[in-house]
């Protein structure tokens, strides 16, 4: 990140370039606009997790446990959830056991299933965590609320279309 503001904006410019040299550049703004903007909100996100001792991965998986309305699922059903591979979803959970947020119980019907439960240390770690990606607007500033939920709407358009759900 750059110590001043720059005196354009470098991704119009480029835009003006490549519609200059190579042809429309409305998706090439859009989506070089959407990356730009992800690297501020993670930066962003991480910063404020840092001190938590948690990434945004085991931040979402504490929150994920949390909206369970048991404080439990199979660790398949995290993996649907936070569209993760299910090995994403073991170091995940081997980072947030190690650190004594959730403990892995075995299903008390299915012997093939483990459940994964949020621990009272786990609930407190996801409470504070929570304030501190809410006090900086999970790094999205500069929109209103009306905006950011027709930013929202407008990126669900994309993940529909690509297969990311189905409504």
């Amino acid at each position: 990140m750059t110590s001043q503001p720059l005196p354009f904006d470098p991704i119009a410019r480029a835009a003006e370039l490549w519609e200059k040299r190579i042809g429309p550049s409305t998706a090439m703004a859009a989506v070089t606009s959407v990356m730009r903007v992800q690297q501020i909100i993670q930066s962003a996100v991480d910063a404020a997790l840092k001190p938590h001792g948690l990434t945004f991965a085991r931040f979402e998986a504490l929150v994920l446990l949390t909206f369970a309305r048991t404080g439990s699922l199979p660790m398949r059903v995290m993996g649907e959830r936070l569209q993760l591979h299910p090995t994403s979803v073991t170091n995940i959970v081997d980072r947030l056991e190690a650190d004594g947020l959730v403990r892995r119980n075995p299903h008390p019907t299915d012997r093939r299933t483990t459940l994964v439960e949020i621990t009272e240390a786990g609930h407190a770690r996801r409470e504070a965590a929570t304030e501190a990606v809410t006090a900086v607007e999970f790094g999205l500033r500069g929109l209103t609320d009306r905006q950011t939920e027709q930013l929202t709407d407008l990126l669900a358009k994309v993940r529909r279309a690509v297969g990311d759900f189905e409504d």
